[in-house]
Formats: C-alpha cells, sequence, structure tokens
C-alpha cells in the first residue's frame, strides 16, 4: 500500500492496524469514531499540527518494510 495525503486513515488501519501507534503519537486517539477513520492523513494532520509529509513518509516506511 502506498500512502499519500490523500488516503482515508480508515483504509489504511484496514490494511494494518500495527500503524495505529503512529496516529496516537501525533494526538489522533479517536481512531474508532467514524469521522476519524473518514480523514484522509492530510485533513488528520491539519487538525492535530503535524507535518503530513512526515507521516507520510513513516507511513511508507513502514508498509515498505513488510514486503
Amino acid at each position: 500500500m502506498t500512502i499519500t495525503k490523500d488516503t482515508i486513515i480508515g483504509d489504511i488501519l484496514d490494511e494494518d492496524f500495527e500503524v495505529a501507534p503512529f496516529f496516537l503519537e501525533m494526538g489522533m486517539h479517536c481512531l474508532g469514531c467514524p469521522s476519524a477513520r473518514g480523514e484522509s492523513v492530510g485533513e488528520a494532520c491539519s487538525v492535530h499540527g503535524v507535518d503530513p509529509d512526515e507521516l507520510v513518509a513513516k507511513l511508507n516506511a513502514h508498509f515498505a518494510a513488510k514486503k
């Protein structure tokens, strides 16, 4: 899976819930709520004041390591 700022968080979590700590680290503690699962990575980063490029890089590194 390749992550972009437009990737929906719910889709990422459905692919591999092991990435949940990446979101928890940025202060996104409501991963199970419908609105959080429907947000894009970019939207969530904007709300939580996190650099989306940094999170996208971490997520893509995680998925690349699993291949």
